[in-house]
């Protein structure tokens, strides 16, 4: 029924008991409509205040990492690791580069030549440059390939990276297929070489900063290979290792590498040499990238490895001073 319906029928007689409770019922009913439509809606009360909810108790800071242990006492670096490689990239200009493990390409982005980098699960979010060949798959599936590095064509490798897994047993086996392929007189480089605390060189990870136990590659290198320059470098955040004097055709370090194993694999606690962790057998980056004759490297970069200049110069690389 209208509204103007109902009204009519309001003014009807009354007529008994039940028609007059019908007819308040219609009365009121009525007005509430006719309220609704000739009247401006009330403006909403406003919200009763509330009292002020009291600030959720902060949570305690919690991290999967362990605190670090205070770090060994040693001279504060003059070079990270990027910038070491970056001058090294500048002095031993390589024509082929390699390197194990990309991740974020922060240390691939320094190559300006033909490069290979080799990493399972690498997500680039820096820009690269030059002819850069990416192999999603792990360091020792690349190298069993029958020609892992074709697109050097021939050529070996001038420069290398290894920045892999944080285990000594696969950073010694990425240099032994490695060494394979590089020039006598080519550089490769080690990252986390240098840990600062016995805990940062834990083969399980237990704290954010996590070389692991990939120093024990110095120790490898110095007892079975004494024909290479094994030089330990001072740099930021826990250290590299600048390898030279290479011989691919040594067997030396794969025909050991089951006896090598137990040392390699040795459960945590590790015990870091005081001569790493306090890094006095090491060089400031300084002096390798300064006292050295880079030019004669180059030079001798290629010449067979029982060369006498090229034994010469790595001769000369060990003696250079250490922090001591």
């Amino acid at each position: 029924m209208t509204l103007r319906g109902r009204a009519r029928r309001a003014l009807e007689p009354v007529i008994g008991p039940d028609r007059t409770k019908r007819l308040g019922a219609m009365e009121r009913d009525w007005r509430r409509r006719a309220a609704r439509v000739l009247e401006p809606p009330a403006p909403p009360a406003p919200p009763k205040a509330s009292p002020p909810a009291q600030a959720p108790a902060k949570r305690a800071a919690t991290s999967r990492w362990q605190p670090p242990d205070p770090f060994a006492d040693f001279p504060p670096p003059s070079h990270s690791r990027h910038d070491l490689l970056a001058q090294l990239h500048e002095r031993v200009q390589p024509e082929t580069y390699l390197e194990v493990g990309v991740r974020w390409g922060d240390s691939l982005t320094l190559a300006r030549c033909v490069s290979v980098g080799i990493d399972p699960s690498f997500k680039i979010t820096r820009e690269l440059h030059g002819h850069i060949h990416l192999e999603r798959t792990t360091s020792d599936e690349f190298f069993a390939r029958e020609d892992p590095l074709s697109v050097f064509e021939g050529r070996p490798v001038d420069l290398a990276f290894i920045d892999g897994l944080h285990l000594a047993e696969f950073a010694l086996r990425d240099f032994i297929n490695l060494e394979r392929h590089m020039a006598p007189g080519g550089v490769v480089v080690f990252d986390d070489m240098l840990p600062r605390n016995p805990l940062e060189a834990s083969r399980v990870r237990k704290t954010r900063a996590a070389p692991g136990d990939v120093f024990k590659v110095v120790t490898v290198l110095r007892q079975n290979r004494p024909d290479l320059a094994v030089l330990p470098v001072n740099t930021s955040p826990t250290g590299t290792l600048v390898v030279t004097g290479l011989d691919p055709s040594s067997t030396v370090l794969g025909d050991r590498y089951e006896e090598l194993v137990p040392f390699l694999e040795a459960r945590d606690p590790q015990e870091v040499p005081d001569e790493l962790l306090h890094r006095t057998s090491a060089l400031e980056a300084d002096v390798l990238l300064n006292s050295v004759d880079w030019d004669l490297a180059r030079k001798l970069r290629h010449a067979p490895a029982g060369d006498p200049d090229l034994r010469a110069f790595v001769n000369h690389l060990a003696d250079l001073p250490r922090i001591g």
